[in-house]
């Protein structure tokens, strides 16, 4: 594999990029380490209130030529710029790897979710279509659907290309411009897919690469009057600071925040299936998803099988740093985060629940912990927070009711699971569940073509799918008096 992790390095570049241009780490940057090693890979600078507004006028000044570029060619843009993804595939898959802790499979995996929203989008601009309707008045009217304007899109670190691409995407396709602030946990894959776009032919001033203090740049972005758009990905905390922030500006904002998600077992569900379904919704990036289940509840009459069956399974689930061949989970992204597991673990003990597998910091040390199941204690510390890692801890229910009542039971809304082989409670339960998205027997749900958001604190405004570019178009009506 350490070829593989060459191919990365390959691709790592030590700056941000405002209209462009790069601008290099000095003495004071900001360093990334690897989460695997602690070992610093590299700096990124650490910009302020003078860089971003130029990332912002950079985008002012880009936006008229390219709002008005012809839709096909947009299109043919983001074709290009997923082009070069697919020939980088490898290399920005090390690259995450190396910045994330991912293992390398699961980062190459990520690397094209990521693109298929450029592919998506680039079908979506070529779409983008307007109406005619009479007028009681007599008049005929038109509606054109416009871009809103230079937008500020806020990445987490969890998956840096996905999060990136999913939103400019629509934002390119509509014919938007950017500034991205990613987080300074894994900036360098934002950074590669950037020199990539540029390679495609986007208009430098198009998108500027801001990395730095994320109070200090998203102070400057939320109160500027020429960004016309805030998309944030992160916790929710986070977001309803910067919803507030950008109220003065009245910017558009769609928020995908904190997830608390349950998953539910019925008894007549097939076990094996939601067994290898929990595992694969649960453990991608070290269990470091919003979406991925937080809490698992079981009808009482089967929950000792399958939890059981669960802690059989995931005791066998390799775990280790990133290029090491076979690997399925990798570090937790920093040390707190660590003891945050440490936290939800203590609390499902303390009420008496126990420990089915794992339960402790991993023997190779550092960021790495065991994979875990528990059975029993209480939910509640569940349904407020997210564990963030990998662990599941098991509750029993005895009713429909009962079940619904605890899953929705939370202020968070994203994403729920449910298994069962009766169709009539399927389709039951996926509706009265309070959250923006259900998978029915499956532990994965998102794809480029779905709808992705949440109700609640989970936030607002949907990304991928048809209604993804609505997040970035104004509607504008034209009134025509016949005559």
């Amino acid at each position: 594999m350490s070829d593989a992790r060459a191919l990365g390095l390959n691709l790592l570049r030590q700056h941000a990029l405002i209209a462009g241009e790069p601008i290099q780490a000095g003495a004071n940057g900001i360093a990334v380490d690897d989460p695997a090693t602690g070992e610093i890979i590299g700096y990124i600078p650490d910009l302020g209130v003078a860089e971003t507004e130029r990332a912002i006028q950079a985008a002012a000044d880009a936006f008229p030529d390219w709002s008005r570029s012809d839709p096909h060619k947009r299109a043919q843009f983001l074709r290009d710029w997923a082009g070069l993804i697919d020939e980088n595939l490898e290399g920005l898959g090390a690259l995450m790897a190396i910045e994330n802790g991912k293992p390398f499979e699961e980062a190459k995996g990520e690397v094209a979710y990521a693109n298929g929203f450029l592919k998506w989008f680039a079908g979506q601009a070529e779409r983008l279509i307007g109406e005619t309707q009479d007028s009681p008045l007599g008049h005929l009217l038109l509606t054109f659907r416009e871009a809103v304007g230079p937008c500020a899109l806020i990445t987490p670190w969890n998956f840096p290309a996905a999060m990136l691409t999913r939103k400019l995407g629509p934002a390119f396709a509509a014919g938007c411009t950017a500034v991205v602030k990613p987080a300074s946990q894994t900036p360098f894959t934002a950074i590669a897919l950037a020199e990539l776009a540029y390679q495609a032919g986007l208009p430098k001033g198009a998108l500027s690469i801001v990395t730095g203090d994320a109070a200090t740049i998203g102070g400057v972005l939320t109160a500027s009057p020429l960004i016309r758009k805030l998309s944030f990905t992160g916790s929710t905390p986070v977001g309803r600071k910067l919803a507030a922030d950008c109220a003065p500006t009245l910017k558009r904002v769609s928020m995908e925040l904190g997830g608390a998600a349950p998953l539910i077992v019925f008894a007549d569900a097939d076990l094996d299936l939601a067994v290898a379904e929990t595992i694969k919704g649960k453990f991608r990036n070290s269990g470091q998803t919003c979406v991925c289940p937080n809490r698992v509840y079981v009808e009482r009459s089967v929950a000792e099988a399958y939890a059981e069956k669960l802690a059989a399974e995931v005791a066998k689930i390799p775990v280790g740093p990133a290029f090491q061949p076979g690997v399925e989970v990798g570090p937790l992204i920093e040390d707190k985060a660590l003891d945050k597991v440490e936290k939800h673990l203590a609390a499902v003990k303390a009420a008496g629940g126990r420990v089915l597998t794992g339960g402790a910091r991993h023997a190779l040390g550092g960021r790495f912990f065991q994979p875990t199941v528990t059975l029993g204690g209480d939910d509640a510390l569940f349904r407020r927070e997210e564990t963030f890692g990998p662990m599941i801890p098991v509750f029993a229910f005895d009713t429909e009711d009962e079940v619904l009542n605890k899953a929705n039971g939370s202020e968070f809304g994203l994403a729920s699971y449910l298994f069962t082989r009766d169709l009539d409670r399927a389709m039951r339960v996926s509706r009265r569940i309070e959250a923006g998205m259900c998978g029915v027997n499956t532990g994965l749900i998102s794809t480029a073509v779905a709808p992705f958001g949440g109700v609640k604190s989970s936030g607002y405004g949907r990304e991928g799918s048809i209604h993804g570019i609505d997040e970035y178009v104004d509607i504008k009506t034209v009134t025509l008096a016949l005559k």
